[in-house]
């Protein structure tokens, strides 16, 4: 890929000899006659390197590289002057300018500092691109057959170009999968744009996407760059595509066919290379019949899918996810690590988890804000878990656990008949508290340190679930 300069001076005569001398080495280059064109046209276009003028009319070099560290912090700056003096040069550097150049410029050493700088500002983006991908790979973890199957495809697919429609649940990890596929990517260096198209409203979406012109509308007091223009020589991760209207899945197809679009209010025609990853919780064929979506823009879309399984589906996982967001919030709110006893992995594995990750990460979270300290030592168990396990589908899936119980009669109300979630959860501490009391021979305090609580705590919950302390006895 070529490198892009801007060069910004008053000069018509030196912009003319740097944009001719620069095009000829390779270069991409375009110029403004002021500071403020050259803004404008840096929010209009990624640019590279910038070579600044310091003595400019109206806005002069200075002020203009302060405005343009302000709004593009990492954009590297060269400055240059005919009137150079050890203090200008000084100050420039202290506002951010990567180097200083005399003027008429050396080709040579001008070549040299556009390297330098260009290859500093990969090196940024390159630690940036990292640093997401060490954040977003912590958290698509796992070792179920079908998430084994997912980590395949993703370094499969992800050196391509093809495009990416990843469907499933909500909460079940798509943007995750975006992510990854960008940062295996060839284009881990340039940026990863996200646009949650069900976020929007429709009167906006378009220039969210591709941008609008200074007095496009109302409100329009400046030009804009959409996201595709933003997303160039990167990625684009449409979220929630199934909820875009019509109209603008019109535009997309026709931007994914020709790589080219105009801003909102603009009559210029934008080239650019993006990679799009598509993502939607509908099924996409349903809305197609429904005429809701457009087939060809399916079947653009579609060219690599993928499908993100529910949780539920993903059992194994289940633990492993759970115990890593124990780490996350022990260090985020500041407890105690703890480990989860295999009856809490068990209850966790048995539960439907209607919300997905999200809903697991949720719970986690919750519980780690709201249960006392677990004593030191021991284990986070089923109990701990439980009381925040709010569901009528919990409800449903512990009486049924229940009617396979062998728990003794007693004058609590038959397994599997609780009308309520309090009742289900009562029928399942009862049941569990004599499990673990068989378990142990009947000694209560072991039983206690297994659950968790204090032997005068236990002995309590005993009495009043009529659970004799031996029934041999």
């Amino acid at each position: 890929m070529s490198r892009h300069v801007l060069i910004i001076d008053d000069e018509a005569s030196i912009r003319s000899s740097l944009e001719g001398a620069l095009k000829d080495e390779g270069y991409r280059v375009r110029s403004a006659a002021s500071g403020r064109d050259g803004i404008d046209l840096l929010r209009a276009e990624s640019v590279d390197v910038v070579v600044l003028d310091i003595w400019m009319p109206d806005l002069d070099g200075l002020e203009t590289l302060k405005q343009i560290k302000a709004e593009f912090p990492d954009q590297p700056v060269i400055m240059m002057s005919g009137h150079g003096t050890i203090d200008t040069a000084v100050r420039a550097t202290k506002l951010g300018a990567f180097d200083f150049l005399e003027k008429p410029p050396s080709l040579e050493r001008m070549l040299v500092l556009l390297q330098n700088a260009a290859s500093v500002r990969d090196l940024a983006r390159e630690n940036q691109a990292l640093r997401k991908q060490i954040n977003r790979s912590r958290t698509l973890m796992g070792r179920s057959a079908p998430l084994l199957q997912i980590q395949a495809l993703i370094r499969q697919v992800a050196p391509t170009t093809g495009s990416v429609l990843i469907t499933g649940e909500n909460g079940t990890g798509k943007e995750l999968v975006a992510h990854s596929i960008h940062a295996l990517s060839s284009r881990y260096t340039r940026t990863f744009v996200e646009v949650n198209c069900a976020a929007i409203p429709e009167e906006l979406i378009e220039s969210e996407l591709f941008g609008h012109e200074k007095g496009a509308f109302t409100g329009a007091t400046q030009l804009r760059r959409g996201k595709f223009d933003l997303a160039h020589e990167g990625t684009l991760f449409l979220d929630e595509i199934g909820d875009m209207s019509m109209k603008t899945q019109a535009k997309i197809l026709r931007i994914l066919q020709e790589q080219k679009f105009e801003r909102v209010g603009g009559t210029q025609t934008i080239s650019v290379d993006v990679r799009i990853v598509a993502a939607t919780n509908k099924d996409l064929r349903a809305e197609i019949a429904r005429g809701n979506f457009r087939e060809d823009l399916f079947y653009r879309l579609n060219v690599i899918p993928f499908h993100v399984p529910p949780l539920r589906d993903r059992q194994d996982d289940i633990p492993l996810l759970a115990e890593h967001f124990l780490k996350e919030f022990s260090v985020t709110h500041g407890k105690r690590l703890r480990s989860l006893s295999e009856e809490a992995k068990e209850l966790l594995k048995s539960y439907s988890w209607p919300g997905n990750v999200r809903e697991l990460k949720n719970l986690i979270e919750r519980m780690m804000i709201l249960t006392l300290e677990v004593e030191e030592g021991l284990p986070i168990t089923a109990n701990h878990l439980f009381s925040h396990l709010e569901s009528d589908a919990l409800s449903a899936q512990i009486s049924n656990r229940s009617e396979g119980s062998q728990a003794s009669p007693s004058t609590h109300s038959s397994p599997g008949s609780a009308r309520n979630l309090r009742d289900a959860r009562s029928e399942f501490e009862r049941d569990f508290i004599l499990k673990t009391l068989k378990e142990n021979d009947w000694n209560v305090s072991k039983a206690a340190t297994i659950l968790g609580i204090e032997r005068s705590h236990l002995h309590k919950k005993m009495k009043s679930y009529g659970i004799e302390s031996d029934p041999k006895d």
